[in-house]
């Protein structure tokens, strides 16, 4: 079930600066999830308390790429995202012993 739900850690220079200051994880979640089940999906995966979690949907974007020939038009398909605070000492290591 915490499979289904979470798709994967957000790892950006944004995420990595909350995690450092303020002990908040960013996750790519499933669009139909609910934040109690973000909360249980964490707990059960990583094995942490989760204070609290604050969700937000990412819209869609448009993408343009210029190559050598012509330029490249895409789309980015929006996405839910969630901001984990966890509780105080505690912490996610997601890159193990790199």
């Amino acid at each position: 079930m915490a499979r289904t739900i979470l798709i994967r850690p957000l790892i950006t220079e944004k995420a990595e600066r909350l995690t450092s200051k303020v002990n908040q994880y960013s996750f790519v979640v499933d669009k139909k999830a609910n934040k109690i089940e973000i909360k249980k999906a964490i707990e059960a995966m990583y094995g942490v308390n989760v204070e609290s979690v604050n969700t937000l949907v990412m819209p869609a974007k448009a993408k343009n790429r210029n190559t050598r020939t012509s330029v490249v038009r895409g789309r980015v398909s929006s996405f839910k995202k969630a901001v984990v605070t966890l509780a105080q000492g505690e912490e996610i290591d997601f890159f193990g012993e790199l």
